[in-house]
């Protein structure tokens, strides 16, 4: 496969596309819809599911595994949700295969037909809630605070790698409470970990804010969400928290006995995020030369590449970055010295650039004479020499000062792409020549956030949280309106 990238500038998707395909993050599958998920890739997705799953259980969940099919008359249940999914499920109507008399190879048993059709699971809040009503009798069996990291089928259509697959990988959480204050202080507190992780891990700003009620998830009464920005302007929604109300409690009669010895049903949330997010990383960080990976979750942070003539000096340079490597690995450094006579150097160095290692080493016989090794920042491209001297000390501050200035760029980027209009007009030109958020007036109807949608292609990505109330009238209908929304064209 050749390593030449498109240019950003000139066609942004298949930018997009080539960094995935090329940077070895993932492939194309002869399953229409579906990918291939790279080693590389994956390792990428492992090092990020891994620090969710220790917030998680800081804030006392616990991971469980419910089935992958859904009985259809689970998803009856909750009008709202089956409505929201019904055209993206697949179906399993039977259980069996023969060889075909007319020698086809296999076909579907036609005596093996299911009873109730099975949905592979597209999000699994009915099969856990009907799970949920045999676990909770009594207020001591709540908080009920369970995770699940698995993978759902959504039927797309048009698909593109990590952002919008058939199948993809997630976790998705599902609680259960006394109170409605509790489900919403687990809701919020859970936008907060989502934030927090890709904000400080991926060094993506986000804006944490509501849905409107027409973006909301299906059977929610409020879903949370945290909104990033993409290096071509548009919206990426990067996670989001769902507080359901007792909507599914009442759908699964799921009831507690409270402490005055009352009926009642449980409060719920959801909240998830998925392989998008792999995606949402490559396209706020990235540049035409290939990936550009924040440290803390980088496959490999730091790679060693040796330049020499005979085994003398290789043996010499071993040495030498044997030992540093022991150093940053026992400072919980991923490292890696790709020492193999398969390329050569310049080739290896392009490699680790498109990969998006953070910082890549390269060390001669000479340099070791001079007591000295070529450090190169992927994030800015600069490079320099630094003493071998606590060199495993240094690369450790550089991949901290990489991680802070990847987060710091993307945050002037973002800020400088919210921008406010007060008009129709200001508000179109701002989509098509400036891009990015639009602050703009909504009078809180879902038929004018769908007109404007009809006419822009942009979409209400959330009503931030402590938004500042502001007297002012709807872009579009001119009726009044007390705060500014977040309006983009979105992924």
């Amino acid at each position: 496969m050749s390593k030449e990238i498109t240019a950003r500038s000139q066609d942004y998707a298949q930018w997009y596309n080539d960094l995935i395909l090329k940077g070895g993050l993932a492939d194309y599958s002869a399953v229409r819809g579906c990918m291939v998920i790279k080693p590389y890739g994956f390792a990428l997705w492992e090092n990020m599911r891994d620090v969710l799953d220790r917030m998680f259980k800081e804030t006392g969940h616990q991971n469980a595994y419910f089935p992958l099919f859904i009985p259809k008359s689970f998803l009856s249940r909750e009008a709202d949700h089956v409505e929201g999914f019904a055209k993206e499920c697949a179906v399993v109507t039977h259980y069996r295969l023969k060889n075909d008399p007319g020698g086809g190879g296999v076909i579907v048993d036609p005596e093996a037909k299911l009873d109730e059709e099975l949905i592979v699971r597209p999000t699994s809040e009915t099969i856990i809630w009907n799970t949920y009503k045999d676990w909770i009798q009594s207020y001591r069996d709540l908080p009920l605070l369970v995770n699940q990291w698995a993978n759902v089928v959504r039927w797309e259509m048009r698909t593109r790698l990590f952002l919008r697959t058939a199948e993809f990988l997630w976790q998705e959480g599902h609680t259960a409470h006394a109170t409605a204050e509790e489900a919403v202080a687990e809701t919020k507190q859970m936008l907060d970990v989502y934030a927090d992780f890709v904000e400080n891990y991926m060094a993506v700003p986000v804006i944490k804010g509501v849905k409107s009620p027409s973006e909301r998830f299906a059977g929610a009464v409020d879903t949370y969400c945290i909104e990033a920005l993409m290096q071509d302007g548009k919206a990426l929604q990067a996670g989001t928290s769902h507080f359901l109300g007792q909507n599914f409690a009442k759908a699964f009669d799921v009831k507690f006995s409270n402490k005055e010895n009352k009926l009642d049903y449980v409060w719920a949330t959801s909240w998830g995020v998925s392989t998008r997010l792999v995606g949402a990383l490559v396209m706020a960080h990235s540049d035409d030369e290939g990936l550009i990976l924040p440290p803390k979750i980088a496959p490999i942070q730091v790679v060693f590449v040796p330049i020499y003539k005979g085994d003398d000096q290789k043996a010499a340079i071993d040495d030498k970055v044997h030992e540093i490597m022991a150093e940053l690995k026992k400072a919980g450094i991923r490292v890696k010295y790709d020492d193999g006579d398969n390329a050569r150097p310049g080739w290896k160095f392009a490699e680790y650039e498109l990969k998006g290692v953070p910082l890549r080493v390269a060390i001669g016989a000479r340099d070791i004479q001079n007591n000295v090794a070529e450090v190169a920042r992927r994030d800015t491209r600069s490079k320099e020499s630094l003493p071998l001297d606590n060199l495993a000390g240094q690369l450790v501050e550089l991949l901290d000062n990489i991680q802070q200035s990847m987060f710091n760029k993307a945050k002037v980027f973002r800020d400088e792409h919210i921008t406010k209009a007060d008009t129709f007009e200001e508000f179109e030109k701002l989509l098509e020549e400036k891009t990015g958020f639009v602050s703009a007036h909504w009078d809180g109807t879902t038929e004018t956030e769908e007109k404007i949608k009809e006419l822009t292609k942009a979409t209400i990505r959330c009503i931030p949280l402590n938004n500042p109330q502001e007297e002012g009238k709807c872009i579009l209908t001119g009726k009044p309106s007390k705060e500014r929304v977040l309006f983009a064209k979105a992924y």
